[in-house]
């Protein structure tokens, strides 16, 4: 056999071995699981890493063991306990379980799966918010709605479809329109009410403040002046004391000295002029030492 024929033959060999090796040989990475199914029944899964054996007969199905999003393009409308309208825009983490059970509800189609999952969610969303005010929703109880809803889906998605749920998420909570203007209206009066009714009791505190410190005045400033009493009586009758001891020991002169400034007050200026007797007491010092004549 000559070249031109060898390279052909070879060519041929090797295509058909790459066929037998691609058709019996597969990789399972470590972001998958992978059913074997053999006329159409699943035969095993393989989830840890490596390369693996099959028969040419034999199928594979690839699961994603990763944790997938959720993310839908468009929010859904849901009704309050009011009555109201309510788009929420949320998103699902989820990830596959079991892969046979998951297989045997959607026949390995993702698409499938994620509108089984998207139903799930979707059902406790809408009782969950119906069970709840607008107000309860967007601010109050939305975390505890979420974590009802994830503990709810993640218990039905695990036993009907191989799904765990890990978290669901609201990303958007909007109201129509119409709806809106209302509740931002009511938003507005509530904190209205409660500015005014926080203003009226600072007053009356400040009313109750200001009358206490009115009486702890009115009562340090009545004491002060009972005790200005007591101290201007103990001084003064101090002063009368003193006054009386200093006459009783030096009489003659505290009289001498009281005559002097009496001389002062009524002498002192000389335009004026006095017509009494010589013989009157008030001369007495003016004539000797012991005020005799």
């Amino acid at each position: 056999m000559n070249k031109q024929h060898i390279l052909p033959v070879t060519a041929t060999a090797l295509l058909l071995l790459f066929w037998l090796l691609s058709s019996v040989l597969f990789i399972v990475y470590p972001w998958q699981s992978v059913m074997i199914i053999q006329f159409g029944e699943p035969l095993s899964i393989k989830k840890d890493p490596g390369l693996y054996v099959k028969t040419p007969w034999q199928d594979l199905v690839f699961f994603d063991s990763r944790v997938l999003t959720i993310d839908p393009e468009e929010p859904d409308r849901y009704i309050t306990a009011e009555k109201e309208n309510l788009l929420v825009d949320a998103y699902i983490k989820w990830r596959i379980t079991d892969p046979q059970k998951y297989y045997e509800t959607t026949l390995g189609v993702e698409s499938t799966g994620v509108k089984r999952l998207l139903e799930v969610i979707n059902r406790g969303l809408r009782d969950e918010i119906g069970k709840r005010t607008v107000k309860d929703v967007v601010t109050g109880e939305r975390e505890e709605v979420m974590n009802i809803i994830r503990m709810r889906a993640d218990e039905e998605a695990s036993e009907s479809f191989g799904i765990e749920i890990v978290d669901v998420r609201l990303k958007r909570v909007d109201l129509p329109l119409a709806v809106s203007e209302n509740v931002y209206k009511n938003m507005i009066e509530e904190r209205r009410r409660i500015a005014n009714e926080r203003r009226s009791t600072g007053e009356a505190e400040k009313e109750k403040i200001k009358a206490e410190a009115d009486r702890e005045r009115t009562i340090i400033i009545a004491l002060a002046e009972q005790k200005s009493s007591i101290l201007h009586g103990e001084g003064d009758a101090e002063s009368t004391r003193i006054y009386a001891d200093a006459y009783n020991r030096y009489r003659e002169f505290y009289d001498f000295y009281r005559s002097l400034a009496a001389y002062e007050k009524t002498l002192g200026n000389s335009s004026d002029f006095f017509l009494l007797s010589p013989n009157s007491d008030y001369f007495r010092y003016l004539k000797d030492e012991n005020g005799d004549n």
